[in-house]
Formats: C-alpha cells, structure tokens, sequence
C-alpha cells in the first residue's frame, strides 16, 4: 500500500505511536498532520521508552523520512526538549522536516489556554498546552507561522492581537518573552524547515510509500467528536490529506486503531465508564496514565457503537487492536454493543452521548493472550470485534514492544 492513514477510533490514547513505530519497517516516509504537544506517543525502542508530542514516531528509523506536517501546531521549547532527547540516545534526526506552514504555539497561547479554562463554568479538560488558542489564532488569520519565524517576518499584528485578548481575560502579554521565544524557535527550526507537501508530493511520484500519522482520536474531532469536549483540530481521516497537503485520492487505505477497552481523559460523558473496581483493575494493568500530562485516564468497557461510527466517519479498511493483555485474567469480558436512552435503544452514534446507558453482551474471559498462538478465547473476542465493528482486524498488540505484536495474516 503505497499511502496509510492511521487514525485513532476512540478518545485518542489508542497506542497509535507504537502501532505506527511496528508498520514503519514497510514504509518511506511518516508524516504526522494535525495536533500539537497536547498529544503523547510513547514507543519503546530496544530498552529504551520514548515519549514524543511533536514529533512522527516513525522518527526510530534512521533510513526513513519523518515530516511534520502543515497541520500541526508547534511548541518550539516542546520540540527542542524532544529533540535533545533524541540526540542523547542517537539519533541525530537529520531525516525530520518541519512544514513552513505549520502554526507556532507562542508563550501567550499557553497563558490563554491557562485564563479561558479557569473561567469556564464547565470545564473542557483542556492540557493547558495552548493549543486551542493557537488553533483559533491560525481560524481568526492572527497566528504565527514556521515560515515567519524562520523568514523573521514582523509579527506586531499577531502580538497586538494577542494583548486585545489577554485582556479580556484579564491577562497581559510579556512582549519580551513573545520576541525571545521567537528568537530560540528561529534557531531551532531553521535547519528542518522545508515545503514539506512538495516533498510528500515528489517522494508519492518516485513511488515512495507514506504513513500518515495522526493524533488524539475520532471522539475528540473537533467536528465529529463528543463536542464541546474534543480537541482543536480534525483528528479524523478528512484531515490526514489537508493537514499534509497531499490530494485526497492519494490515500489508499486507512487503519483504525483501537484499545481492546476504552478510556478517556477529561471531562464529558463517557457511556461504558467503570468507576468501580473494573475500572479500577484496567487503569492499573493498562497503566493509563497520560504521556503528555500524567493524568490517569477514565477506563470502562469496549464499546461498539464507537467503533462503528469511526468505521464510517474515516473509511476504515483495516482495524489494530492493542491492550489485549489487559483483560487476561477477567472471568468475562463485557462490550458495549448499543445505549438505551430515554427508553430507546440506539445502535448508531448519536449526536451527544448524555443519557446513554450501555447495553451489554458478555464475552467468556481468558488467562493469557498469546503463548506461541492467541488464546482461543481472545480469537473469539476479536471475531466478536470484527463482527460488529464490520472491520477485519489486521494488527494484534499485547505489549509496549515490537515483538508483543501479531499481524493476522487472511
């Protein structure tokens, strides 16, 4: 397959980066198009663990490309830090290229992000990261791009825009902070920046294949998500093409990549939550707790009217699964399989998900999942997914490495 989205079909937090880090060995280029330092992928490489909020997970292989893409919103001390990491352990990331397109997280979006939240009566859940005031900088034509930064454009007009809002917040903008950050993400930048959709375009022509990677999941879609809680951009297959400046009809297939449960972190309705000792058990095993900002995540059940609903939104033509491990040990497993609300049951995404009590169907649990071969039981729980999800699984995770990793041959 010479283009691959990868998209999440949850609350994001799938384990997208380990799942992109595994099919990485068959592709060119990896190119990551939405999002910010909001989101956390954590790869484990050889006895290495790698947390990265900017940069493609794909990044672990030398021989590869890995851009990123127009898109995303960049935090230039975020990035810096990522990349100082990564060149202590190695890797010298001469194969990464920045989009000049990209947005700049400045310093006044964090304070922002930060102001806005506290004077929420109903709190988002927001990271605080400054993500959804970058993303309203670039809608409102404000913001500050890759290109500005590095070409030293004039960004009085952003900067004045800025100061009008924080004052209606009752904040201040710090101009010298702004000028010096700009200074260091200048530096910092320079030497990836490139066109970045050309270079896609090009690598497409000469035949190279590209794994388009995304963040967060298909519930936190700014369009398609549980709104008002969702994140600031499109996470959803519609995007992977904008968000890299790549032509639509060139993505050939789409992968979905989903947890053998569910959970989600921040606020808003959560139907198969479990905040009982199930729950408990799962965010324990699963140690579900956020790469970005260390927060344990909600855990409940497999729910299938969400896989469903991402099977259509994005077009899926192939589902991974990972955590399959975590339910070991469990005398049954429960899945979500349709909502009673308001005495109806509903089998299809609704638009908002207040109200809606799960309805279950319980599956026989397993001891341990893979032991030279899946368990017969786990095989049945992912026919089970299959089946309602009407989605062939093609990838089977059980474990942070690439080895914990089957791919289900047809």
């Amino acid at each position: 397959m010479t283009v691959l989205a990868i998209v999440g079909c949850q609350w994001g937090d799938e384990g997208k980066g380990k799942v992109t880090d595994y099919i990485m060995k068959d592709f060119d280029i990896v190119a990551r198009y939405q999002g910010g330092s909001n989101a956390g992928h954590t790869v484990v490489h050889g006895d290495r663990k790698f947390r990265f909020h900017h940069i493609p997970s794909g990044i672990l292989y030398r021989e590869k490309t890995a851009v990123m893409g127009n898109g995303m919103v960049i935090d230039c001390d975020v990035l810096g830090d990522e990349l100082a990491e990564l060149k202590k352990n190695g890797f010298e990331c001469g194969n990464l290229y920045v989009s000049e397109r990209a947005h700049i997280v400045m310093p006044y979006h964090r304070l922002m992000d930060g102001l806005e939240e506290g004077a929420r009566e109903d709190r988002i859940g927001t990271t605080r990261r400054g993500i959804g005031p970058c993303y309203t900088s670039k809608i409102e034509r404000s913001g500050v791009r890759v290109c500005d930064l590095v070409g030293g454009a004039d960004i009085s007009r952003a900067l004045d825009a800025a100061e009008r809002r924080l004052k209606s917040f009752g904040g201040a903008l710090d101009r010298r902070e702004a000028e010096e950050y700009c200074e260091r993400g200048r530096v910092l930048l320079a030497p990836y920046v490139r066109d970045t959709s050309l270079m896609l375009s090009e690598g497409m022509d000469e035949g190279k294949s590209v794994l388009l990677e995304g963040a967060q999941g298909t519930l936190l879609d700014v369009d398609h998500g549980t709104y008002p809680f969702v994140t600031s951009s499109a996470t959803t297959t519609g995007n992977a093409a904008t968000g890299c400046g790549i032509a639509p009809n060139r993505i050939d297939g789409v992968l979905g990549v989903a947890k053998a449960y569910t959970t989600r972190v921040g606020e808003g309705p959560f139907p198969t939550e479990d905040r009982g000792p199930e729950g408990k058990r799962l965010l324990e095993r699963g140690a579900e707790y956020g790469t970005t900002t260390g927060r344990a995540r909600r855990c409940g059940y497999l729910d299938m009217v969400i896989l469903r609903y991402a099977k259509r939104i994005n077009g899926l033509t192939a589902l991974a699964v990972t955590k399959l491990d975590v339910l070991e040990g469990m005398d049954s497993v429960k899945v979500c399989v349709a909502y009673e609300r308001d005495g109806r049951e509903l089998k299809e995404m609704p638009v908002s998900l207040e109200r809606c009590a799960p309805v279950y169907e319980e599956l026989k649990g397993w001891e341990r999942t893979f032991d030279g071969s899946l368990d017969p039981r786990a095989r049945e729980y992912l026919g089970f997914i299959e089946d309602r999800a009407r989605t062939k699984i093609s990838i089977v995770s059980f474990g942070s490495r690439r080895d914990e990793t089957i791919e289900l041959k047809r």
